[in-house]
């Protein structure tokens, strides 16, 4: 997949999920890889708000994802999260 802009948890649940089925893991198998429980994977997935960052960056590893911020384009920092 390519890089993705990712402005709100929803869509960071969303590709987050992706990258997990692109990888043909289940929930179980990621929670596994870094110790979490598949709950937690399912809350990052589907309510992503009330997970925490500890979790988030967890699954990140999981999927052999790494986070990277960068400055807008537009440099507009109003409105969206």
């Amino acid at each position: 997949m390519a890089q993705q802009s990712i402005r709100t948890p929803m869509q960071l649940a969303m590709v987050l999920n992706g990258y997990r089925k692109k990888l043909k893991l289940t929930q179980k198998e990621a929670s596994e890889k870094v110790g979490l429980l598949p709950k937690t994977i399912s809350a990052l997935e589907n309510n992503p708000e009330k997970s925490s960052l500890e979790s988030l960056f967890k699954l990140i590893s999981a999927l052999g994802l790494e986070l990277v911020l960068k400055p807008k384009k537009t440099g507009n920092t109003d409105g969206e999260w």
